[in-house]
């Protein structure tokens, strides 16, 4: 499948984190940061011009196209591809990999995305949400599920039961690989947009993103029981706002915020 290459010239960091979330908004599948440069990547067939101008007009950037040749991209990606480490609460690791030492927790994935997605940070954010909640025998949904990671933690912190959704195919396969490969068979995997039928969760985990969000916070309201936990990333500083007003429309209360780098996450408790 051929892809388009849109790089970005003389970005800033704050910018780059922008692109990620208004990009990840249009189904750019990868991007990648330079000193001075910033590169995102579209399937050809999803590429639409008029939104990649919009967007630069908006961050006032310059941009060039090209249209890249047919690669493996499972295997450039395996070559830049690092583990997450979280202190010594939980690494996140492939299985070239060593086995990585004096971490409690360790999830070992497939790697099988077309280039590094930037979203370290807030993988990084939502698992130290994880590590200061307690997941035992709760009832968890991870609402956009994507390699599976959160869904996997949650089980190995107690979770009685965990959904975990996607809307992507090759994200619900890829999911399913990883979930077996940690021993977490018994998740309750879902191909969907959003869950239909009588839930009720103690927790729902969605590191995604701002638009998808507000979009789906009826939902999230309709699915938390009383005193339930919303922990949320995949947002930058500048959505704070938003979340916040949205959350408090429904009486969600704020407990707890983290942000490392443009990127924050935010952990909710319904009334």
């Amino acid at each position: 499948m051929p892809y388009i290459e849109i790089t970005f010239i003389e970005t800033s960091k704050e910018s780059n984190d922008i692109l990620v979330a208004l990009l990840s908004d249009s189904q750019y599948e990868g991007f990648e940061e330079t000193a001075s440069s910033f590169k995102a990547f579209i399937s050809a067939s999803l590429f639409k011009e008029q939104k990649l101008q919009q967007i630069a007009e908006q961050l006032q950037l310059k941009y060039t196209i090209a249209e890249l040749p047919e690669t493996n991209w499972n295997k450039e990606w395996e070559s830049n591809f690092q583990p997450v480490i979280v202190e010594n609460f939980c690494a996140i690791r492939a299985e070239f990999h060593a086995p990585i030492k004096d971490v409690q927790y360790e999830i070992i994935i497939t790697p099988k995305m077309s280039f590094g997605t930037g979203h370290h940070a807030t993988t990084y954010m939502m698992i130290q949400q994880m590590q200061q909640t307690n997941f035992t025998g709760k009832r968890v949904m991870d609402f956009g599920t994507g390699t599976g990671v959160l869904a996997i933690l949650a089980k190995e912190l107690g979770a009685v039961s965990v959904i975990a959704i996607d809307n992507d195919k090759w994200s619900i396969e890829n999911a399913q690989e990883n979930f077996a490969r940690n021993n977490a068979t018994d998740i309750d995997l879902k191909l969907a947009s959003h869950p239909v039928g009588d839930i009720a969760c103690d927790i729902i985990l969605a590191n995604i993103t701002r638009n998808v969000i507000l979009e789906n916070f009826p939902l999230f309201d309709q699915y938390l029981i009383t005193n339930a936990i919303l922990l949320l990333s995949g947002l930058i500083s500048e959505d704070e706002n938003d979340i916040i007003a949205l959350a408090a429309i429904y009486n969600f209360s704020l407990n707890r915020k983290l942000k490392k780098q443009n990127w924050i996450s935010l952990q909710f408790q319904k009334p």
